[in-house]
C-alpha cells in the first residue's frame, strides 16, 4: 500500500521507555499518517502507537468527513444543486485516502467472489488489477453513497454536511472496532498485521460509544432528540453492517487484511448514509 512505503523502519515494540497512553501525539500520527493523504509524518511503527492510533480513527474521519461537508455544503449554498453537491461530498473521501479504501473494497470483493480458498483468495487481493466483482462493487457502492447524499442535500446543505460528517466518522470507527483483541491478522505482513488485535474490547467500546454521542450531538442540531436518534442509529447501522462483513471476512480469509480494512470502511459509511437518508 502506498503508506507502507512511505513508512520509517519498524521500531521498538513498547516497553518500559514507550508508554502507552490511549491517546498520544503518536497516535494521532499514525491514524492521520495512515488513513489520509494529509502530511502527517509517522514516526513510530510499534503496537503502542497502532493501538492509539487506531483509537484516534474515527478523529481521522471527522477532519476527513469536515473537508467533504465544506465542499459539499459550499457547492449547495452556490446553487450547484444536491446531485453536484453529492458527487463532490462523495469525492472527497476518496481524494483524501487516494482511493485507499475504495482499493480495498474492490479487491475484498474480488478476493470474496472468488469463491476460492484463503490462500489463493489472499493472493487475488493482492493483485494490482482489478476484477469483475470489484467493479461492480465500487459501481453500486459509489452509486449508493451518492444517491443518499443528494437526498440529505435536497432536504437542506446542513443535512448532507452533517451526514458526510458522520458517515466518515462511522467509517473510521468500525476500523477502530475491526482492530479489537480476538481478531487475527490474515497475513503477517502489511496493515493488518500492524494493527490486528491492538485495541482492548473494552477500550474499543469506550471510543465508540463516545463517538455515537458525539454524532448524536451534532443531530440535535438538525432535530432535537430526533435527530440525535437518528444519526445514533446510523452510527449503528454502519457499525451493524461492517461487522457483518467483518465476520465473513475472518471466516473466509482467516482473519482482515489492509484491503478488509478499507472495505469494512466504506461498507459502514454507505450504510450509514442509506440510513440517514431513510430517515
Amino acid at each position: 500500500m502506498w503508506f507502507l512505503r512511505n513508512l520509517p523502519s519498524a521500531g521498538p515494540t513498547g516497553g518500559p521507555g514507550y508508554p502507552s497512553p490511549v491517546i498520544s501525539s503518536a497516535g494521532i500520527r499514525f491514524a492521520f499518517g495512515t488513513l489520509t493523504v494529509l502530511p502527517v509524518r509517522v514516526k513510530r511503527w510499534d503496537r503502542d502507537a497502532a493501538r492509539a492510533g487506531m483509537l484516534c480513527a474515527p478523529l481521522a474521519g471527522l477532519v476527513v468527513g469536515l473537508f467533504a461537508a465544506g465542499i459539499g455544503g459550499v457547492l449547495t449554498l452556490l446553487g450547484s444543486g444536491p446531485l453536484l453537491a453529492a458527487v463532490a461530498t462523495v469525492a472527497v473521501p476518496a481524494a483524501l485516502t487516494r482511493g485507499l479504501h475504495l482499493d480495498g473494497l474492490a479487491d475484498t470483493a474480488d478476493g470474496l467472489g472468488s469463491a476460492k480458498p484463503a490462500e489463493d483468495a489472499l493472493r487475488i487481493m493482492k493483485q494490482s488489477d482489478i476484477g469483475p466483482f470489484g467493479v461492480i462493487t465500487l459501481l453500486f457502492v459509489l452509486l449508493a453513497q451518492v444517491a443518499a447524499v443528494a437526498g440529505l442535500y435536497a432536504e437542506g446543505w446542513a443535512y448532507g454536511a452533517v451526514g458526510a460528517a458522520v458517515s466518515a466518522v462511522t467509517a473510521r470507527l468500525a476500523l477502530t472496532l475491526a482492530s479489537r483483541a480476538g481478531i487475527p491478522a490474515a497475513r503477517p505482513e502489511g496493515l493488518g498485521a500492524a494493527v490486528a488485535e491492538s485495541v482492548p474490547v473494552r477500550t474499543g467500546l469506550a471510543v465508540a460509544a463516545l463517538a455515537t454521542a458525539g454524532c448524536a450531538a451534532a443531530g440535535t442540531l438538525l432535530g432535537g432528540y430526533g435527530g440525535a436518534l437518528h444519526q445514533s442509529l446510523a452510527v449503528l447501522a454502519g457499525l451493524g453492517a461492517a461487522q457483518l462483513l467483518l465476520r465473513h471476512c475472518v471466516r473466509r480469509f482467516g482473519g482482515v487484511t489492509g484491503d478488509v480494512f478499507g472495505a469494512l470502511a466504506e461498507t459502514a459509511a454507505t450504510a450509514a448514509l442509506i440510513a440517514l437518508a431513510l430517515g
